[in-house]
């Protein structure tokens, strides 16, 4: 039923708790995981008036240098399993590039955690799984603490 499953993650434990339930669906037909980190462009806006842009740019290269790490313990464990695991690394606002990786890529369901690494970033900002839920077209599964 759900071939193809895309895992948004931003590290934190809850989403790192999805990895449990994304290796139970290979029971029940999952073949693929799209493993997904957004760089969040507006950490970088938001220090834009205090640091130089080549110091910007080096923050946003170090950001998705350090989501390619933790990439290789999550494609191990998936692997380990039989999953084919495919990983993207993408630079801009976490529920825009979610949402286009649903459009872009051939899913049939999106794992996500229910909160992320900030709490208080999620009352500012609204949380992201909420807005994949509202906005995304393929059904989700949200995996709570």
């Amino acid at each position: 039923m759900f071939e193809t499953i895309l895992y948004p993650t931003d590290f934190s434990e809850v989403s790192m708790k999805a990895l449990n339930y994304i290796k139970e669906m290979k029971k029940s037909g999952a073949k693929k995981v799209i493993v997904m980190h957004a760089v969040d462009l507006r950490v970088a806006e938001a220090l834009h008036g205090f640091l130089e842009h080549s110091k910007l740019e080096e923050l946003q290269w170090r950001l998705s240098q350090e989501a390619g790490l933790s990439f290789t313990a999550i494609e191990k464990e998936l692997k380990e399993v039989g999953l084919e695991v495919e990983t993207r690394i993408r630079l801009g606002i976490p529920v825009r590039e979610i949402l286009t990786c649903e459009k872009e890529e051939d899913i049939s369901v999106i794992v996500i955690g229910s909160h992320g690494v900030s709490n208080l970033q999620e009352i500012f900002l609204g949380s992201v799984s909420d807005k994949v839920i509202r906005k995304c077209k393929k059904p989700v599964l949200v995996i709570k603490r």
